[in-house]
């Protein structure tokens, strides 16, 4: 009895009994028209039962219709806010317009489903409540003003018992049939094959967007910092005031630089829908080059071909692939001769880093880290491809973009 009783204590089966409910409003609005509703015979029920049936067909062939009954089976089907229960599992019913006639017609089987289980829940907890009050009055002498189908003889006090009985059967019955109209919901509202691939590639958008705000915010504040440690470095070993100042002056520049991309990087979290702030491209690719001069490092420079003609993307990207191969050059190799190498042809882009594998790189030459994952993951997107490893006594870079 105990377990029966339970669902009394949640809200969302008196929801779902309103929901119930509700269904059965059509059928008794049609009875009071045809075939009407003063004692009705068993054919007249089922009459009640079959007459709206192409009402509610032709009304699932509206498309919003379906976002209606979406709604409708969130609020009133699950737990959530309005049951004061947290409840952060996807119910699995769709609120959007019908898209196709699969889903008007997944629509249709629902709308039919929700009335004639509507009616017949109401039309059984009724008599089953009537029974209930028969129950009680029966021991007074009163058995009650509606017939109903059980009928009683005497006064006997015993039938007293009896009256919670009906009350638990009508909480039974209300919650099978919810639990069976909670799965026809999921099934029938459910998304269509056409909205889970939409839902799908929106999960892939977020996704691929948090692994480039990742990989920008990598690049950006770890070229930063390494240059600050270089500098800071090699100024305490210098002891120089004027070395002093020339590494302050470049932290203070690449602290600068990095701290406009962290705010365009949380700009674009902070307000997903507003345009990004332009990132750099390869035209600026000479502010790179200065600061790991800057830091030591002998930098030969090589570029050929119009950097005004890289595509934006491709530009974008080709920067912060030179920005990380320059900054695990300084991390891994020190302030080591270092040979960049950009060339701009007809269809590619080549992007070339090369530097002495001295014995302080030996964890770049396994080709692991971030950085280098994060290159080659950019170079894929792109069409392209990206390899590094030894060459020799170097290691090198060879970046390959397509200009498409």
């Amino acid at each position: 009895m105990p377990g029966l009783l339970l669902p009394l204590a949640r809200a969302v089966t008196y929801t779902r009994w309103l929901h119930l409910l509700m269904g059965s409003i059509v059928p008794f609005v049609c009875a009071g028209i045809y075939p009407g509703l003063t004692r009705p015979s068993p054919v007249d029920w089922g009459l009640i039962a079959v007459l709206p049936v192409p009402l509610v067909l032709a009304a699932a062939m509206l498309p919003e219709v379906r976002r209606a009954e979406g709604l409708q089976a969130r609020l009133m089907l699950f737990p959530g806010p309005q049951a004061r229960v947290r409840n952060d599992e996807d119910p699995g019913v769709s609120a959007v317009p019908a898209a196709s006639w699969s889903d008007r017609a997944r629509t249709g089987v629902w709308l039919v489903l929700r009335l004639e289980v509507g009616l017949a829940v109401v039309l059984v907890s009724g008599q089953l409540a009537t029974l209930s009050l028969v129950f009680a009055g029966v021991p007074v002498g009163n058995p009650g003003a509606v017939e109903p189908l059980v009928r009683m003889s005497g006064a006997g006090g015993a039938y007293i018992l009896l009256a919670p009985v009906p009350v638990v059967v009508m909480i039974a019955v209300t919650a099978g049939a919810s639990v069976l109209m909670v799965a026809a919901a999921r099934r029938l509202l459910g998304p269509s094959a056409k909205e889970r691939l939409a839902k799908l590639e929106e999960r892939t958008e977020r996704l691929l967007e948090r692994n480039r705000i990742a990989r920008e915010l990598h690049d950006s504040l770890g070229h930063a910092l390494t240059l600050a440690v270089v500098q800071a470095g090699a100024a305490r070993a210098a002891a120089d005031p004027d070395v002093t100042d020339q590494a302050l002056e470049t932290i203070e520049e690449t602290g600068r630089a990095a701290l406009a991309d962290l705010d365009r990087v949380l700009m674009v979290l902070r307000e997903p829908g507003r345009p990004a702030a332009t990132r750099p491209g390869l035209g600026e690719a000479d502010r790179l080059l200065d600061s790991a001069r800057s830091s030591g490092a002998r930098v030969d420079a090589e570029v050929t071909g119009p950097l005004e003609d890289v595509p934006g993307p491709v530009s974008r990207e080709g920067y912060r692939m030179l920005q990380e191969a320059l900054t695990n050059v300084l991390r891994h190799a020190g302030p080591v001769p270092v040979r960049v190498r950009i060339a701009v042809e007809t269809a590619r882009l080549r992007l070339e880093v090369r530097n002495p594998l001295t014995a302080a790189a030996t964890v770049t030459a396994t080709g692991g880290g971030s950085g280098l994952h994060g290159i080659r993951e950019r170079a894929t997107l792109l069409g392209g491809k990206a390899r590094a490893g030894r060459d020799g006594d170097q290691w090198l870079l060879h970046v390959d973009l397509p200009m498409r």
